[in-house]
């Protein structure tokens, strides 16, 4: 059993899988089960919620795509969204004030310091 194919099975069942059904459908065990759901939350692939079942604690699980996790990422620096994304004033980025203080914000290495013209350019 790979861990390809519990994603599969999970991407499946859209209301989610308990974790104690899966390593039974797979016919696995519960500890290599649980080695798989580690490396499935890990690759942030798969959500999980504790659920209570006949009085025994176990996880529902759901298929999360991973393209939606880090979809912004690359606009994000020190805790900053870069302003120029969306923005509809028509600036040159050699004269853009708020361009400007993002890029010096991360130059100094920490964006908690720095007054930025627009606040909502923190990332909450």
């Amino acid at each position: 059993m790979s861990v390809e194919e519990a994603l599969e099975y999970i991407k499946l069942h859209q209301q989610g899988v308990l974790q104690s059904d899966l390593w039974k459908a797979l016919s696995i065990d519960s500890r290599k089960c649980s080695r798989i759901v580690a490396k499935l939350l890990k690759d942030e692939l798969i959500t999980r919620e504790m659920e209570s079942v006949a009085g025994i604690r176990t996880y529902r699980l759901y298929y999360s795509p991973r393209s939606n996790s880090r979809r912004f990422e690359s606009l994000i620096a020190i805790n900053l969204f870069e302003p120029c994304a969306g923005c509809i004033e028509e600036c040159t980025p050699r004269h853009c004030a708020k361009l400007s203080e993002w890029i010096f914000a991360i130059a100094i290495g920490n964006g908690e310091g720095t007054q930025l013209s627009n606040s909502s350019l923190a990332v909450q």
